[in-house]
């Protein structure tokens, strides 16, 4: 029986093997294991790449938006404006510093965040904005800073799943995703579109004071060794972990090509249905699909991911509860009906295999085998 995993790792390391292989050999031949030539080649490389002054390795895309929120002094009760409609480190390093999350809903064509109902959320406390670029692509940034400017509010762009992907302002100026608010945050976990083989993370800024604020957070807070200025994390991107991100981000553009490629196909194969509703791409963005998550209308879910999984199509459901419903995070501001979007979406929303090692015939089999449920 044919395989279709949701993300082929092991195709796409064939084809760059000869410079991983060679890259780790010499990391290993030499015991440079933190820090070192690496880190630095693969920092200055994003940074190019990004178009950014700063980019700050760390350990983790969560640790990345818990430094972001350090650097920033944010205080206990501090109000931090999300959605609810997003993998639940957005949130969570909100509450691990003690400061106040504030949920909104999102947008039911982009799943993006709702702008109306995030400047109705705003109160005295509000202090940041985290915008998520959900599954690969952008929030609606030019307005989302201008509410911010407005209200003098930090935005903490979460670009876990939007790396390299483009948004258009209305004057023309193009800007990479993470590169438009105060601080962008972004996670290598390696079935990101920019992975690597274990953990890793990044944070980006413009801002010199924030740049060096965060170098010293991610370095036990100490700018001096075994001078602790101030209370930090131990958050690294080790050097092997750099070397394959490095050889990656020269593929980067040509896997955002093939994953809108399959993208493409997919929403050309089910548009003559009213039982699916694809995924839009936002007019000012590019979209890096992260993620194929389409809305299954009148369909019976459960059934289609078995009839999927009983022909060795992987599938997912991104996610199954939102933020406001997760036990951990159950807070009496919030009850059940006052985010009917995020609660209509994850009721009915499924996610397809999407990466760079596509043929046609495998495009062909996930799609008829799609239609082939929901069509009986």
């Amino acid at each position: 029986m044919k395989q279709v995993p949701m993300v082929d790792l092991v195709g796409q390391y064939k084809k760059i093997k000869p410079e991983v292989d060679e890259a780790i050999e010499k990391i290993l031949s030499t015991a440079g294991f933190i820090g070192g030539p690496y880190v630095k080649s693969f920092q200055e490389n994003l940074e190019k790449y990004l178009g950014i002054k700063h980019v700050i390795p760390c350990a983790n895309g969560t640790d990345a938006l818990q430094v972001a929120m350090m650097a920033l002094n944010l205080q206990p009760g501090d109000e931090v404006i999300t959605t609810t409609f997003t993998f639940i480190a957005t949130a969570e390093v909100i509450a691990l510093l003690r400061l106040t999350p504030v949920l909104v809903d999102v947008e039911k064509d982009t799943y993006n965040i709702d702008i109306k109902a995030l400047e109705k959320a705003i109160t005295p406390r509000t202090k940041a904005i985290v915008p998520v670029h959900l599954f690969g692509q952008s929030a609606k940034m030019e307005e989302i800073m201008a509410i911010a400017n407005k209200h003098n509010l930090y935005v903490i762009e979460d670009n876990a799943q939007a790396i390299g992907a483009d948004y258009m302002f209305s004057n023309g100026k193009v800007k990479k995703t993470g590169t438009i608010g105060h601080i962008g945050c972004t996670s290598f976990f390696p079935s990101k579109n920019l992975g690597c083989y274990g953990d890793g993370g990044a944070i980006f800024t413009d801002d010199d004071v924030l740049a060096n604020q965060m170098r010293i957070i991610v370095n036990h807070g100490m700018a001096t060794r075994y001078y602790h200025d101030f209370v930090g994390v131990n958050s690294r991107l080790d050097a092997i972990q750099a070397a394959v991100l490095d050889i990656k981000l020269k593929h980067l553009d040509s896997y955002a090509e093939a994953r809108r490629y399959v993208a493409n196909y997919y929403n050309n194969a089910f548009s003559k249905t009213e039982k699916i509703i694809t995924p839009i791409t936002s007019p000012f963005t590019t979209h890096i699909f992260h993620q194929y998550v389409m809305v299954l209308n009148g369909v019976d879910r459960d059934g289609l991911m078995n009839h999927l999984q009983t022909k060795g199509i992987s599938c997912a459901i991104y996610y199954p509860v939102p933020i406001h419903q997760q036990k951990a995070y159950l807070d009496p501001r919030y009850k059940d009906g006052d985010f009917p979007v995020s609660e209509y979406l994850c009721k009915n929303v499924i996610a397809l295999p999407v990466h760079t090692e596509f043929d046609e015939e495998t495009l062909e089999y996930v799609t008829s085998s799609v239609l082939e449920f929901i069509e009986k």
